[in-house]
């Protein structure tokens, strides 16, 4: 008696095998194809494999590779390539509105305002100059939107206390940030 290795193998493991070898023979003529499609061999890399996770969500037990695999695999690479570049499109879009509408706001580019994000990063850069509980007060009141008595319960300390710390973390913040900014 001759042991056949194919009858060994469960189901899974055989379909395993031939997921593996459609990945063998397909992913580099996919590739090839994404990356000139989008120039960008990384965003290409993404695209294949995300086609490849359809074809492994979508195979059905006794599937064999033959054309229409390939072309449903090329079909599924083009159509998450051209989702790709239309999302990329509306982002880029996006951003230039964006930077369309600050130069609008400061038309010489010089003397404007900084943006509510600016002074937020402002802000969070300037926080090394306080003391470890001025920092956890001022960040529990102002990211956190707590009251002095929500404050108080968490940090153990009175809500007068508090808003001693507070008050002195605005004071401190306030010089630093005038300093940076050559005020």
């Amino acid at each position: 008696m001759v042991d056949n290795p194919a009858q060994d193998k469960s189901p899974r493991v055989r379909r395993n095998e031939r997921l593996e070898a459609v990945v063998a023979a397909f992913e580099t003529p996919l590739l090839r194809y994404a990356a000139r499609l989008l120039r960008n061999t990384v965003m290409a890399q993404d695209v294949v494999q995300n086609a490849f996770i359809k074809l492994f969500r979508q195979w059905p037990e006794g599937m064999q590779a033959d054309a229409r695999l390939k072309a449903w695999l090329y079909r599924v690479t083009h159509n998450e390539a051209v989702d790709l570049i239309r999302a990329e499109e509306r982002r880029r879009r996006h951003h230039d509105l964006r930077a369309a509408d600050a130069a609008i706001g400061c038309p010489d580019g010089v003397h404007c305002d900084p943006q509510p994000d600016e002074r937020v990063a402002l802000v969070m850069r300037s926080l090394d100059t306080l003391s470890l509980p001025e920092r956890q007060v001022i960040l529990l009141r102002l990211q956190e939107g707590l009251s002095y008595a929500e404050i108080a319960d968490v940090t153990g300390r009175s809500s007068g206390y508090v808003g001693t710390l507070l008050h002195q973390a605005v004071r401190k913040l306030a010089a630093t940030i005038q300093k940076q900014e050559g005020v």
